[in-house]
């Protein structure tokens, strides 16, 4: 039987190894392939043999060098060392990868690509949020050759590459017809209306142009106002869109009352029904019962454009019935609102302020017909003697008439009441009794000075100035006489 050679094999190997030993140099360094570098053999290779294609198991490139990851831990040596020289072996990127971007991007290939793969799209997809475009939506999912077109030799452009809608989705844009958006004059940037997830449902923000939709203008086709897909130039005023609408209305009949035509002055655009006219835009402000008075009381047979704003132009036939008082024979004026509120007739207060006799103390409250009898108003008369000539001449005390004071009754009463009356003009004209030395020092009547109500030029002052008193006081006194004229010949002013 022959021997096994394959068993025999190793054993001759050793023989001749032993029989002719190489030199001891050759044994880990001479003829070595590898350059410089003097790491030992057995750093990379086995005792199994010499042809080891790819990193052995557990070898790391040394620190600072250039580490292992990814796509690179798995890359057989002479990927990148081709000629097995180690020492001094380049580490960017651009001296393994050819650079297909034609240096539009730089040498530093981490800035998109990660060392698992080159086409590493969640990688990718994270570089990319870093730049001026962030894709979200569908442009997530989108090859990176639709929008960076691919160039001569292959290579792709990325440098200068549009961000604009209407860069990429122009033909998308031309093609539009429902609606046709090149016809309409549509804006070409597509995010006005469509999102970056799909083209549909797309919906345009009609609040940021001219014509904010509020009411039921929000859910109407568009279309009704678009007709044709007409866009550019659609009007916006409210019978551009609703003049059928402003023609055909007869309760009232719009055209034949010669109505605004902005009907946003009456309607709100929720509903045509419910609408409401702000009367304070014409001038004539609606108050009081005028509110809930029908529309057609004041505007007869349908008429508004010319109705009257002043009061008798309504209320003619109220003025001219009334007879507590009669307006007309009192030739009252004719502007109600002088003495009534447009709450309510009853409860009518004219305001006396506004002619020339104020109504001040008692006269507020006296009943109108006390001064205006037989409802009589104009030239009534306005000086107090007009009203009070009885009060004057039944006065006693002092007798008014008699002694022919004046008819001016606010030179010594006030208008709260008859008591109380101070003639201070009396200190200036003839004797000081509210000033000086008798101020506060009488009774307040007049009787207590002119005891003879038929002449007030007759007075005495011996009734407070008794004659022991008095002949006390002026003895020595040359010229001195206890007698009322004698007293005023000596003090005028009341003075000692």
């Amino acid at each position: 039987m022959m021997p096994d050679v394959r068993r025999l094999t190793p054993l001759l190997l050793l023989l001749l190894g032993l029989l002719w030993p190489a030199p001891a140099a050759a044994q880990e360094t001479t003829q070595n392939p590898h350059g410089t570098l003097a790491t030992p053999c057995s750093a990379c290779h086995t005792a199994d043999g010499w042809s080891v294609t790819r990193v052995p198991k557990g070898f790391r490139h040394a620190p600072g060098t250039f580490p292992l990851g990814g796509a690179h831990a798995s890359t057989s040596c002479r990927s990148c060392h081709k000629a097995l020289d180690f020492a001094g072996a380049p580490i960017a990127c651009a001296s393994c990868h050819r650079d297909v971007h034609q240096g539009e991007l730089g040498a530093d290939c981490n800035r998109c690509h990660s060392d698992r793969a080159f086409v590493d799209r969640p990688f990718m997809l994270r570089q990319h949020q870093t730049t001026r475009f962030v894709l979200n939506g569908s442009h997530v999912a989108v090859d990176c050759e639709q929008c960076h077109q691919p160039q001569a030799q292959g290579t792709m452009q990325f440098v200068n590459t549009p961000t604009q809608c209407n860069d990429c989705h122009a033909t998308t844009f031309l093609a539009a017809r429902n609606p046709d958006h090149q016809a309409g004059g549509f804006p070409r940037e597509c995010t006005q209306c469509h999102a970056t997830s799909l083209w549909t449902p797309a919906r345009f923000n009609h609040d940021a142009g001219r014509f904010a939709l509020t009411g039921a203008h929000r859910a109407v086709a568009c279309e009704q106002c678009h007709a044709g897909n007409v866009f550019a130039g659609t009007p916006s005023t409210c019978v551009g869109c609703h003049a059928a609408d402003w023609q055909g209305t007869t309760d009232p009949s719009h055209q034949a009352l010669n109505f605004p035509q902005e009907c946003t002055q009456c309607h709100s655009t929720v509903s045509w029904s419910g609408a409401a006219f702000d009367h304070a835009a014409t001038g004539f402000a609606l108050t009081g019962a005028h509110r809930a008075t029908a529309c057609d009381q004041c505007h007869a047979a349908g008429r508004f454009s010319g109705t009257p704003t002043d009061c008798v132009g309504c209320h003619q036939a109220d003025y001219q019935r009334p007879t507590d008082p009669n307006h007309v024979a009192a030739g009252f004026p004719q502007a109600c609102a002088q003495c009534h509120t447009t709450t309510t007739w009853s409860g009518a207060r004219f305001d006396h302020a506004t002619t020339r006799f104020p109504l001040t103390g008692l006269h507020v409250s006296v009943a109108c017909a006390s001064c205006h009898q037989n409802n009589v108003f104009a030239g009534a008369p306005t000086t107090c003697f007009g009203c009070h000539a009885g009060t004057y001449t039944a006065t006693r005390d002092p007798a008014h008439q008699a002694a022919a004071l004046s008819t001016d009754c606010v030179q010594c009463h006030a208008t709260s009441g008859w008591a109380n009356a101070r003639y201070t003009a009396h200190d200036a004209l003839y004797f000081p009794i509210y000033s000086g030395a008798h101020g506060g020092r009488w009774s307040g009547s007049c009787a207590t000075c002119h005891t003879n109500p038929a002449s007030y030029a007759s007075f005495t002052c011996l009734t407070c100035h008794l004659q022991p008193q008095m002949d006390s006081k002026h003895a020595g006194r040359s010229g001195y006489s206890y007698d009322s004229n004698a007293c005023y010949r000596c003090h005028p002013r009341g003075t000692h």
